[in-house]
């Protein structure tokens, strides 16, 4: 089991420290809704939750109820002094809030705080179906948790045949058996876009979106994969004819392919799926085109970005999440070494 306390030394006042300078938390940069509903995410998935990490659920989960407006936009930043630095707007973070509070509505610990996040949830889902892709990703995720408990609820259902349809399922063409990705880049997360496919089509059901998702998840891992290991797209994105490997690689990347993996085995219990997971566990250990390791076994503190002679020495919430992420699912599988 990896540590949370890194992520616990992040975590002050209402939210969780977007940057650190190495270990130590950087106050000034403040607080995003982004960082905050992964943490959600991420401390509602632990199987056996202790006191601490209960107290955590609470502090992410008030978060990011705070930051979501009447009409499902949400504010993003907030000042270490406890007031938000933003206007409320779509974006990014609002498909995130969905994921955690549709985590939390399946996952929480009580019946009330279970009825918080759906109260939430319904809320953001009014500022949905999103023209961005990755935020009407995010809510499909979120989305797929609220109907494992709820699956009466239409906006939920809502969210994952808008999240089908953004990524062009049915096709309106021969697919391209060269590129077949749903954008002209790989960008970010990648494999958010295949798990919420594989999400709708299992879940709608959508025989269609589950075939597409799993064809998108094979070509992602072969893309992604070199001499045996991960060699993730890099933060500049990745098109047609680029190969790698290319830097800097960001554990979020690796942690989206971890969740698309698990899932895809999950759904069909074929062995390289999992395995995929086991490599995602195996970058964060030294398992990749640097061979630096990107976790702190001791503190469960994740570093932020592999070049390519080291890596980013300071560990920011977003990649402590990722990394906590992915041990988590390597661990459900039976491949956390």
């Amino acid at each position: 089991m990896l540590p949370f306390d890194h992520l616990r030394a992040l975590t002050h006042g209402p939210g969780l420290f977007e940057h650190a300078r190495h270990a130590e938390p950087r106050p000034e940069h403040g607080y995003c809704l982004d960082d905050v509903s992964r943490a959600l995410v991420v401390v509602c998935r632990e199987p056996d939750p202790t006191p601490e990490v209960e107290e955590l659920k609470r502090r992410y989960l008030d978060f990011t109820l705070a930051a979501v407006q009447p009409d499902g936009t949400c504010h993003n930043r907030m000042h270490v002094s406890g007031h938000w630095s933003d206007d409320p707007a779509p974006g990014d973070w609002c498909g995130r809030a969905l994921w955690g509070l549709g985590t939390a509505t399946a996952h929480a610990a009580t019946p009330q705080t279970r009825a918080e996040a759906l109260t939430g949830f319904r809320r953001a889902a009014r500022g949905q179906p999103s023209v961005y892709l990755r935020e009407s990703v995010f809510a499909a995720l979120g989305a797929a948790e609220v109907l494992a408990v709820q699956p009466d609820e239409n906006c939920a259902r809502d969210l994952l045949a808008a999240v089908v349809s953004a990524s062009g399922v049915p096709s309106q063409g021969p697919v391209d058996p060269i590129w077949p990705w749903p954008e002209p880049r790989l960008s970010y997360a990648n494999g958010a876009v295949v798990e919420a496919l594989l999400l709708a089509g299992s879940v709608l059901p959508d025989p269609a979106a589950l075939k597409k998702g799993l064809g998108l998840l094979d070509f992602l891992l072969k893309i992604e994969t070199q001499d045996g290991h991960l060699s993730v797209t890099p933060v500049g994105g990745r098109g047609p004819g680029e190969t790698g490997p290319e830097f800097d690689q960001q554990p979020i990347e690796v942690a989206a392919l971890a969740d698309a993996c698990a899932r895809a085995y999950d759904l069909t219990g074929d062995e390289r799926w999992r395995d995929g997971v086991r490599m995602a566990w195996a970058w964060f250990l030294g398992d990749n085109d640097s061979r630096m390791p990107m976790v702190d076994l001791d503190t469960g503190g994740g570093f932020d970005g592999l070049h390519r002679h080291g890596r980013n020495n300071n560990q920011g919430a977003e990649s402590t999440l990722a990394a906590i992420s992915t041990a988590q699912q390597a661990r459900r599988l039976g491949v956390l070494a």
